[in-house]
């Protein structure tokens, strides 16, 4: 049957949360990606964003390969980081390779 049946240990989560530092009278703006493996061996990265506090917005993509699931993950994580979010908690593979 293969390795269907099988969990990757700590491969099987990922998930970052982020935030910018508040404007004066106004919540922080927030990112929380999350990586998730199904039981059939897919990944889907999750991308939910918005005002602490207010509306959210929530994006999903699903990739068949780890490698280019993680590769998209820490794409994502980059890209927030270079727009002025820091990494409030990190959780998952190596805290999701938090920098």
């Amino acid at each position: 049957m293969g390795d269907h049946g099988r969990t990757t240990d700590t491969r099987s989560a990922m998930r970052i949360y982020m935030q910018t530092n508040p404007d004066a009278g106004q919540p922080p703006q927030y990112v929380q990606l999350t990586l998730e493996q199904d039981l059939l061996g897919g990944w889907t990265l999750y991308r939910e964003s918005g005002r602490q506090g207010g509306r959210a917005s929530l994006r999903r993509e699903v990739f068949l390969e780890d490698k280019a699931a993680i590769e998209a993950f820490e794409k994502a994580r980059d890209a927030q980081i270079k727009r002025g979010f820091r990494v409030v908690f990190a959780q998952g593979t190596d805290a999701a390779h938090a920098h």
